[in-house]
């Protein structure tokens, strides 16, 4: 439905409205899911009403039905119920308004209901929101807490007075949103997102009592399950009910059963840390007083050694020991010197006796050529051939005789 405008040719309101009723009008009928918000049966009126609101999404659109075709379910329909409606778009030309005719209301069951929840809850389980590794452990005391209640609700009450009776110094961030209805979903989102935001805020509780399926089906809806997926602050659903669970339960990092469980899985009791201290404090000095009483036996054991008690008395006793054996070292010692100097006084002798120079002094002489080597053999000498002759007293020169025997000696030059 392309229409070519300019500034100086555009088109009149009613004509574009014109235009966009005629593209609805070639629209079918088609089947449309959502709760009702308001409700509208004028006495006498023959057409009834009321408005579709998508809780998920905070839209809404305008629908009108025939009496007759209303009263149908007028018994089990009423304002916050959830229905399905056949009906075809129509445009109001005058006032430029989109909504729906309707020629069939079916209210959705509570059994329609649990069956759309678990194929949800399955998708989401695939994608995997419900995993036990994604959960955030609480911290052991929240200084900051952000609890998502209903405003004046008995489920702030009981969070609030439970959590200060079990520790007094806690503070809360609270967002009063409601907690059924149409508005529930994205108030709540938006709750939980803020409170998600404060960096001081260290859990969040969402709270609400019990209720019916259908009171419930806000903490069900998948734009909140995503919300509580993606928060960096550790959530705790505390939904007042046990036969259902709502999807919340399945995403959060912690279920409570109520809100005062929450109250008292969240804070720590301030009496029961106490206690905790105190019996710490107990053990912790049994512990030290049994190692006090175990070291003290041992240095009492330490004391007792005879090492101890006279610290001088192996050194005595070391002592003469070192006395004894210096006494020894020295006779020993002795005894090796003397028998040294006995045996050096031996050698001596021997060595004395043994010597060229006592021999010489009992009158024998040695011989030497002139290169020095000592004349043994009388057959060596040649005639006239001068030798040197020591004494013990000296030396002297002699000459072998021309002509002379060898054998028989030589002649004496001075």
């Amino acid at each position: 439905m392309a229409v070519n405008t300019t500034p100086e040719s555009p088109l009149p309101v009613g004509e574009v409205s014109r235009l966009i009723g005629s593209w609805i009008d070639r629209l079918g009928a088609i089947w449309v899911e959502g709760q009702i918000t308001q409700l509208s049966r004028r006495p006498g009126a023959g057409v009834v009403f009321l408005t579709l609101r998508d809780p998920s999404y905070d839209i809404s659109v305008s629908v009108t039905a025939y009496r007759q075709v209303f009263d149908s379910v007028a018994d089990v329909v009423s304002e916050g119920a959830r229905v399905v409606v056949l009906a075809k778009p129509e445009w109001y030309a005058p006032r430029g308004q989109l909504s729906l005719r309707a020629t069939e209301i079916k209210p959705v069951g509570v059994g329609e209901l649990l069956a759309r929840l678990e194929m949800l809850k399955k998708s989401l389980a695939t994608e995997g929101l419900f995993a036990p590794e994604r959960k955030k452990p609480l911290p052991f005391l929240p200084q900051l807490i952000g609890l998502v209640c209903g405003r004046a609700s008995a489920a702030e009450r009981d969070v609030l007075e439970n959590a200060r009776h079990r520790w007094p110094a806690v503070r809360f961030e609270v967002r009063n949103v409601p907690v059924q209805g149409v508005h529930a979903v994205p108030q709540v989102v938006q709750a939980v997102k803020e409170l998600d935001a404060i960096d001081d805020v260290d859990v969040i509780i969402v709270a609400r009592g019990g209720g019916s399926v259908e009171d419930l089906l806000p903490f069900s809806d998948e734009q909140l399950v995503r919300a509580v997926a993606s928060c960096r602050t550790p959530v705790v659903s505390a939904i007042g009910h046990e036969p259902d669970n709502p999807l919340l339960d399945y995403v959060a990092d912690l279920r409570a059963s109520t809100p005062t469980d929450a109250a008292k899985k969240v804070v720590p009791d301030v009496g029961e840390e106490y206690e905790r201290v105190r019996m710490l404090r107990d053990r912790a000095r049994r512990c030290v007083g049994a190692l006090v009483e175990r070291e003290e036996r041992g240095l009492a054991h330490a004391l007792a050694r005879p090492s101890m008690e006279d610290p001088h008395r192996m050194i005595d006793e070391r002592a003469d020991h070192v006395v004894s054996l210096l006494d020894r070292s020295r006779r020993c010692l002795g005894h090796l010197l003397d028998r040294a100097a006995s045996e050096l006084t031996h050698t001596h002798a021997r060595v004395v006796a043994l010597s060229p120079a006592a021999t010489l002094k009992r009158g024998y002489a040695v011989l030497q050529r002139a290169d020095g080597h000592v004349v043994r053999d009388p057959d060596e000498l040649t005639a006239d051939e001068a030798l040197r002759a020591r004494v013990a007293e000296g030396e002297f020169s002699v000459r072998v005789e021309a002509g002379s025997d060898a054998r028989s000696g030589a002649r004496t030059d001075a």
